[in-house]
């Protein structure tokens, strides 16, 4: 062989022998057959990569796809996964650092704290899907591994850094806070019933005249309502006319037969017994029903008058059922009514009624408002505006903090390091911006009060993983 071709031939076996090598060295064609390159080194530099330590936990495709297997199986052309040991698992955190090299000391690295055995990987998007080994979502993102030593508090949530700044998560801490809030309600205006007078006669009567008053005017107190004569009076007061040395017996049976003061006084001025007596009106108000009639006999009980006072008048609202622990006695109350538009009559509640209606599910509240000018009659609708909460201070957080799903009310609790714990709580008042936590936590816990809704989901996730987890390690 000439020298041109022996140059020739000498250049394509090198070509051969390094390609090979690449294509060996890529292919992890050692392992292939079951040689360590790391065995049958002479030498190893002090810099160079450190063997792989811990047990296998998954088998990877022998040319890097994005392929992983539990166990050892075979690619179609006959080659075999390669076995990844926990020191060569990727680390999903967002704050992992690589083990730092001194090469020019020729100290080994020291190895990566280990964090336990991998149980699974869940989806990085807290979807209800999980794998035995490494996988990638639909847009590509890692699977995250769950670790045995995370699942001790499986509804507890730890969140990274990076991923709390992404997610918005932001926190509050509950205090001591007065709570407040209004409470529209439909009412209605009634009498007080502490401030109507009824007239009857307590013996039989003939009324021989009746004053100009009807049912609806107005009267003042004293005012001429009729007059009557009675038998049983007549003879009464002439005892009281004839009466010696005071005695007390006459007056005191003329008050029990209704004769009213004024006329006794006359009597004992006088020492006249009249033909007929006047009766007068006991308070200022308005005549809501006149009976009496001139020249009638009035049995001993009948009504002839009843009249009210309106100066001083209740408006009844009704409150739904579910706002009455909102609701307090003391508390005041706005009402306004539409035939008197610009005006607000100020109130304070003063009685909540022990009963709750059947049908509309609401109680009766009764407030009572001045009227100073009886410009509120009685069945007017009014739109009652009530002043509810907790007037004392009581421990509070946000609105936004509390997760209520109908059967449990849940708060998230900070408890650093990205950790997050899920606190059942007591609710009491809520407010228009804060509500009242009787039960569950304290003052100075800082709570979430965004996104919360976010670490739910992953806790509830949590805890179901935790769940079929625990059923698969059962025997």
């Amino acid at each position: 062989m000439n020298t041109p071709s022996r140059v020739a031939a000498t250049l394509s076996l090198a070509v051969l022998v390094g390609g090979g090598g690449y294509w060996a060295g890529t292919n992890n064609l050692a392992s292939v057959f079951g040689i360590d390159l790391a065995e049958t080194a002479l030498a190893r530099p002090a810099g160079g990569r450190p063997s792989p330590t811990g047990a296998v936990i998954y088998y990877r495709h022998p040319d890097g796809l994005p392929q992983f297997s539990a166990t050892p199986k075979n690619v179609d052309d006959g080659r075999p996964f390669v076995a990844v040991h926990a020191s060569e698992d990727v680390s999903f955190e967002d704050n992992a650092k690589a083990p730092t090299v001194t090469a020019a000391a020729g100290v080994a690295p020291e190895a990566a704290p280990s964090k336990g055995r991998i149980l699974y990987y869940r989806n990085p998007m807290g979807l209800p899907d999980t794998s035995k080994a490494p996988k990638k979502d639909s847009m590509g993102m890692d699977y995250i591994p769950v670790y045995a030593g995370e699942q001790s508090d499986a509804s507890t949530v730890k969140v990274s850094l990076g991923k709390l700044q992404r997610t918005g998560v932001k926190t509050a801490s509950a205090e001591m806070a007065s709570i407040s809030r209004k409470i529209q309600v439909p009412g209605t205006v009634a009498l007080d019933e502490r401030l109507v007078s009824i007239i009857s006669m307590r013996t039989d009567s003939f009324v021989d005249d009746v004053a100009d008053v009807t049912t609806g005017a107005r009267i003042g107190k004293g005012e001429k309502l009729f007059r009557f004569y009675s038998k049983d009076i007549a003879t009464a007061a002439s005892e009281y006319a004839a009466r010696v040395n005071g005695d007390a017996g006459p007056t005191l049976r003329l008050k029990n037969l209704g004769v009213p003061q004024e006329v006794i006084d006359d009597i004992a001025r006088t020492r006249e017994v009249p033909a007929s007596m006047t009766y007068t009106a006991p308070r200022d108000g308005i005549v809501l029903e006149r009976s009496a009639t001139a020249g009638m006999m009035a049995k001993s009980g009948d009504v002839l008058f009843r009249i009210a006072d309106i100066s001083n008048v209740w408006v009844v609202a009704d409150v739904p059922e579910y706002d009455l622990t909102s609701v307090r006695i003391g508390a005041s109350a706005d009402v306004v009514v539409r035939s008197l538009p610009g005006r607000t009559f100020k109130g304070v509640i003063d009685l909540i009624y022990p009963e709750v209606e059947t049908q509309t599910r609401t109680t009766k509240v009764r407030i009572e408002i001045p009227n100073p000018d009886g410009a509120l009659l009685p069945n007017m609708y009014a739109e009652v505006q009530i002043e509810a909460g907790a007037p004392n201070p009581v421990v509070a957080v946000p609105n936004s903090a509390v997760i209520d799903t109908g059967d449990r009310q849940v708060v998230f609790v900070d408890k650093g390091e990205g950790r997050f714990e899920p606190k059942d709580v007591t609710l009491g008042v809520r407010g228009e911006d804060k509500t009242e936590i009787s039960k569950g936590i304290a003052v100075g816990d800082k709570v979430v009060i965004a996104a919360n809704f976010l670490l739910d989901a992953e806790s509830n996730l949590n805890s179901a993983l935790s769940a079929m987890t625990s059923e698969e390690t059962k025997p």
